[in-house]
């Protein structure tokens, strides 16, 4: 599944106008699962769904044309070629870079018949785990007047997260991401963030919320963080929050959201954010 929204993101970078922080080619939720939402092509615009409700991977077009195909076990190389035809057969020419980025192995999508299971199950459970997460942290984003993303689907790393700016430019980044050009992580970090997000497991071994600042302002690893079993990863240099504690919680969304609101505090007050204007008074009492 990495592999799979890593090639339909592709597709939405490919046509999209470039956004800031890479934010026109990710995904986003939908009451279905992730889609690319409209793409422009030509005189028309085109979405891509990964129905994780029915199983299906649906292409539409504002033209009134679509096709589908049932996801299933099938391998990277197959579902690459399929999604391929299908574009070509509504009339979309388009040419991807058809590499993964930000994994260790980096098998070319046309190569790669090695990673082929589907588990619907798993995966219905882990889409509603992201619908749960994304009313916390689009609740969470409103109450930012300053520069925030959205909450939206990074395939890179395939994350949920949420991102917000103090208005100041950064240190340039090292860069260093496994298969990921530097220049990318060089826009991504151009200015000051405190961000949040959620993994099913990526490096880690369990699903879990994660934030981190950057760059991460002197003391920020020994700050006050809410609740009891969110820790500081120091390998990772990020606040963790196993998904597990948030599960066990009597309010989940409440749990949560103590989470990335002292993690941003900490970012912003440890790294003198002018919180006066960038937020409003707290409209979330769940």
């Amino acid at each position: 599944m990495h592999m799979w929204t890593q090639i339909v993101g592709k597709i939405r970078l490919e046509l999209s106008p470039w956004i800031n922080h890479s934010w026109g080619s990710v995904l986003y939720i939908y009451s279905k699962g992730l889609t690319t939402s409209p793409i422009p092509y030509k005189d028309f615009d085109f979405q891509i769904d990964l129905n994780f409700t029915d199983h299906k991977l649906e292409i539409i077009t504002t033209k009134g044309d679509g096709r589908h195909f049932d996801l299933e076990p099938m391998s990277v190389a197959f579902f690459y070629s399929k999604i391929m035809k299908l574009l070509q057969e509504m009339g979309i020419e388009v040419s991807i870079f058809a590499h993964p980025v930000e994994v260790e192995e980096a098998i070319p999508f046309e190569e790669n018949n090695i990673h082929a299971s589907y588990d619907d199950k798993a995966i219905h459970k882990f889409w509603l785990a992201l619908v749960h997460t994304n009313q916390v942290f689009t609740k969470f984003r409103a109450d930012f007047i300053g520069k925030s993303s959205p909450s939206h689907f990074f395939w890179g790393a395939f994350d949920l997260a949420v991102t917000r700016f103090s208005g100041r430019t950064a240190p340039k980044h090292p860069g260093g991401v496994p298969n990921c050009a530097d220049w990318v992580m060089e826009e991504a970090y151009s200015h000051e963030l405190s961000s949040a997000g959620f993994w099913a497991g990526t490096g880690l071994g369990e699903p879990a919320f994660y934030s981190y600042a950057y760059p991460a302002p002197d003391g920020y690893a020994q700050a006050d963080i809410k609740p009891d079993g969110a820790y500081y990863h120091n390998e990772l240099g990020e606040y963790i929050l196993p998904y597990s504690v948030v599960q066990a919680s009597d309010n989940p969304d409440s749990t949560l959201l103590d989470f990335l609101q002292t993690t941003y505090e900490a970012a912003a007050d440890l790294g003198n954010w002018d919180r006066n204007a960038l937020e409003k008074t707290s409209t979330y009492n769940i």
